[in-house]
């Protein structure tokens, strides 16, 4: 038998994180209190009578799905084509098509490694300019007007948008998700920071737009500076209440007595990009940022009673939910931006939920609604999703753009209950596999509240339609919504319309107090996490019903405790924590991982999910020390991903760097995106 891959010392900042990414991404999250405390049902305790749905799901198993009568979709392998092994001595790399390169060896190293065969550039930097007037980025002479105008700190999430008229020209959208201000400022004071500190940090949060330019012969990219659609929207920006919270007492403030424009967005995570040309944008841990939080709800999500991390209440009362305890109410939202109008006002979707936002990303129904997947990152939360009840308009005229400017704000919310189909003895908590070889089993949609023209109605008893909106954390709890290994990014499958749900890990799971295994969690102190398969009813986004099955549990593939679809392990990258995740042009899903559990850098892999592959996983490539892989975009001759907060390991500070990414020794270590390509022009991994 072979050993174990070496494990990193047991770190209780979860994964492996260091303490300096907990600090200053989630407030120290691990150490606090599990904010859902509720005693809703849990899997483990609905699983008696489902025996009998287990035989249902078998016979359905072995049907296609149904035609003009319609039918459920099942969680059956799609019957498609196999990827063929290259011919002996061709120099073709084995593996489904899309994959078909040297998996990179897990390691260590102070770069971005990629295969045999790629190269790569950063595309673009925290602090270069991207407005006009804007300095060049000087990082001992930082000021907050010169960082409004320059690419922020943290890149996240990334959208690529076609950009009609200017040839080989794109539009590139990224999420700004936190400081790191001791890698920002020599001679950082955490107690103390000054004024200009806090507002250079003010402006390197939130989005950037910028246009793109292509290299014609490789996959180099390369910003257009001063481009007229070029955006920055940071914490003090104006941002627009839509959907029915807007105005309600709840989000009325001092500053904004109508309850309806917000200054900034925090914490942007990852996001999603609309079929109607738009980008959705997720707050997620902005509860970090404010100070003397006092009521129940400020507790559910999160909120400390002392003074912040950053000490930002100290400049501004908004941040003081002492002075201003609506304040909160108006973050952790899903933000809806028009990157083709830069004068235009962004949006925050209130129709979607209040929670901490990692994804938002939507499909459509057969009749054109959009339907919006989302999961909320914390220990023992909920997954979401929001279905439209207005159709979507095609084409580009701007009775069509601005109707489909409201697609986001009626509609019903859900969230997910998940019900097993094995006995509960058989999910130990091991990670062992239960008597049908599979966790899997069925799921309901409960929903929550209904926004519309005329107002919007409640469905949780003892809850408002307001309160449901504001407080959706509050509403899943009263249904007895399924707790989760920390749903992060939700992403439908464009090919085949199966849902998959990154739940990067929960070192808390069965620990103390805190609620122990189900069949969708089955592992005890779960340092690695998992990727849950979702197949809606009759494939109908809006159904009010599912089946779902772990397609991945990931780890170390020589541990039992692991399961690759069913595909030999022995074959397979090790991979721990999976965050982020997108689809290629030929159906693979791809993840970026967040807290590497097993002694290597954090990376992106690919995985086959159909055909005689379906669990093939090799990784693509690894970031450097102390960083992160966030927002991948698999095009036909490029990935892109983001490299977040690289040399972020404790005691790093500008004065002890402990990465010297991207720009060698004796520079300020910087977030960037980076490009890769294939060097021989073809397209990604065929």
């Amino acid at each position: 038998m072979r050993k174990l891959l070496p494990l990193l010392s047991t770190n209780p900042h979860g994964g492996g994180r260091s303490a300096l990414t907990c600090r200053f991404r989630c407030g120290d999250a691990c150490f606090h209190e599990v904010p859902n405390t509720s005693d809703n049902e849990y899997v483990g305790d609905v699983i008696a009578g489902v025996l009998s749905r287990r035989s249902a799901l078998r016979a359905a198993a072995v049907v296609t799905v149904a035609s003009a009568a319609g039918g459920a979709v099942v969680l059956g392998g799609a019957p498609e084509a196999v990827a063929r092994p290259g011919k002996p001595g061709s120099g073709k790399v084995d593996g489904a098509r899309g994959l078909r390169f040297a998996a990179v060896a897990p390691n260590t190293a102070d770069q971005v490694t990629v295969p045999a065969g790629y190269a790569q550039n950063v595309v673009i930097r925290w602090g270069e300019p991207i407005l006009r007037g804007t300095p060049a980025f000087d990082s001992e002479k930082q000021t907050a007007k010169a960082q409004a105008g320059q690419f922020g700190y943290n890149n996240d999430f990334l959208s690529l948008l076609p950009l009609r008229g200017e040839h080989h020209r794109q539009v590139l959208v990224a999420n700004h998700e936190y400081t790191d201000e001791v890698l920002m400022f020599r001679g950082y004071d955490s107690e103390n920071p000054t004024r200009e500190q806090v507002e250079i940090a003010w402006a390197a949060h939130g989005l950037s737009v910028v246009v793109v330019q292509e290299e014609h012969r490789s996959g180099k990219l390369t910003p257009v500076t001063r481009h007229h659609l070029n955006r920055r929207l940071h914490t003090t920006s104006e941002f627009e209440l839509t959907g029915p919270a807007a105005g309600s007492d709840l989000v009325k403030t001092s500053a904004d007595p109508e309850g309806r424009i917000v200054l900034g967005t925090l914490n942007n995570c990852a996001g999603g990009t609309t079929p109607w040309g738009t980008t959705l944008h997720g707050e997620e841990n902005f509860n970090q940022y404010f100070a003397f939080g006092s009521s129940a709800t400020d507790k559910r999500y999160g909120v400390g009673t002392g003074a912040s991390e950053r000490k930002w209440e100290r400049f501004d009362k908004r941040f003081d939910l002492r002075q201003e305890p609506n304040e909160v109410h108006r973050q952790g939202w899903v933000v809806e931006l028009d990157p083709y109008d830069p004068d235009s006002t962004p949006r925050k979707r209130t129709a979607l939920g209040r929670f901490k936002h990692e994804a938002a990303q939507p499909r459509l129904t057969e009749d054109g609604r959009p339907v919006v997947y989302m999961g909320d990152d914390e220990r023992f939360d909920y997954f979401y999703k929001f279905v439209s009840s207005k159709r979507m308009k095609k084409g580009g005229s701007r009775a069509a753009r601005e109707h489909n400017l409201t697609l986001l704000d009626e509609g019903t919310l859900y969230v997910a209950k998940l019900t097993g189909d094995s006995p509960a003895a058989e999910i130990d908590g091991t990670g062992k596999l239960p008597n049908d070889g599979e966790f899997d089993g069925s799921g309901q949609w409960i929903p929550l509240a209904t926004a519309s023209a005329d107002g919007a109605v409640s469905h949780v008893p003892g809850l408002t339609a307001e309160e449901v909106f504001v407080f959706t954390r509050l509403a899943g709890d009263k249904v007895g919504a399924t707790k989760m290994d920390r749903p992060e990014d939700v992403e439908p499958s464009p090919r085949s319309g199966r849902v998959y749900v990154a739940l990067t890990n929960n070192s808390n799971r069965g620990k103390g107090t805190n609620p122990g295994v189900d069949e969708a969690n089955p592992r005890n102190l779960n340092k690695h996490g998992q990727i849950l398969e979702l197949a809606e009813h009759w494939d109908d986004p809006a159904s009010d019903g599912f089946a779902w099955r772990l397609f991945l549990v990931a780890g170390d593939p020589n541990d039992p405790a692991t399961y690759f679809a069913g595909f030999p392990k022995e074959k397979v990258s090790p991979i721990s924590c999976p965050d982020n995740v997108a689809f290629d042009p030929h159906g693979n899903l791809w993840i970026s991982t967040d807290g590497n559990q097993l002694g290597s850098h954090d990376g992106l892999f690919g995985v086959a999910t159909h055909g005689e592959r379906r669990g093939e996983l090799k990784q693509f490539l690894t970031v450097p020390k102390g960083a992160e892989t966030c927002g991948p975009i698999i095009q036909d001759r490029r990935v892109l991903v983001s490299v977040q907060h690289p040399g972020e390991l404790d005691g790093a500070s500008v004065e002890n760097p402990k990465s010297e990414w991207p720009d060698g020794p004796g520079k300020i270590v910087r977030p960037a995106v980076v490009s890769v390509w294939r060097t021989d022009g073809r397209d990604i991994g065929v």
